[in-house]
């Protein structure tokens, strides 16, 4: 399977700029969108999943801390965040991570040293940073063993589960879009059928069905969650539909 390349939000109004960035990120490896403003921004972002957003302070419209904050607090997105500006204050530095951004550059900067960043939280997000386990409840991921636990009761997954599932596990407990899932398992080589919804069934098969608690949930017309839930706040967890 030929590999994936990571989808780059850059949202910066400066063109000439934004063409230098975007040109470079795409020569290494990187498939990048562009945005000019704060509400085209946000457009993209309702319509894609991104691996990273680069993200201007100054924009026409509003600034980089709204759209981060729209990307945090309304679509409950988890993904990178990286802010670049002229702006090169503690206040400033401090009012970019409250909003949410993940890293701070300063213009002017190398654009080698953007690529590292971007390819250092990417990896950060996959969870292939460390080896610290990935763990929900009683469910444990030990990603660099591709190792499943739970209860103590080891887990037999196929690969493109075992991927599906640390998908989940990292971005727990926000929702998980259905295109978010094709796009990490597949990038643009969709296969013809339906696969993602019985990649789902097997996964719940074995990470739900031989316990009593529940830790994979539907949220309807959205996507799935992985979370524990209490009993009393236990949602619908049917087969996820499309």
């Amino acid at each position: 399977m030929p590999s994936v390349s990571n989808l780059i939000l850059l949202v910066e109004d400066h063109l000439p700029l934004a063409a230098t960035v975007g040109e470079f990120l795409e020569l290494n490896g990187m498939t990048v969108d562009y945005a000019y403003n704060c509400s085209a921004a946000k457009q993209l972002l309702r319509d894609n999943t991104y691996h990273c957003v680069v993200l201007d302070i100054n924009l026409p419209d509003g600034t980089g801390y709204e759209v981060c904050r729209y990307i945090r607090q309304d679509l409950w997105l988890g993904l990178p965040i990286i802010m670049l500006t002229a702006r090169d204050t503690l206040d400033d530095k401090l009012e970019g991570f409250d909003s949410g951004t993940d890293d701070y550059l300063v213009k002017p900067f190398e654009l080698k040293e953007l690529v590292a960043r971007i390819k250092a939280q990417i990896k950060r997000a996959k969870g292939l940073v460390g080896h610290a386990n990935l763990s929900v409840g009683d469910l444990v991921v030990e990603v660099h063993k591709n190792s499943v636990t739970r209860a103590g009761i080891k887990i037999e997954l196929a690969p493109i589960q075992f991927k599906l599932l640390t998908l989940l596990m990292r971005q727990s407990p926000q929702v998980v879009s259905r295109q978010m899932m094709e796009l990490e398992l597949w990038g643009d080589e969709m296969p013809d059928s339906d696969a993602l919804r019985s990649h789902i069934y097997n996964l719940r098969k074995a990470i739900d069905k031989p316990f009593v608690h529940k830790l994979i949930h539907t949220i309807a017309g959205v996507g799935l969650k992985l979370d524990y839930i209490s009993t009393a706040q236990q949602i619908n967890t049917a087969d996820f539909q499309s």
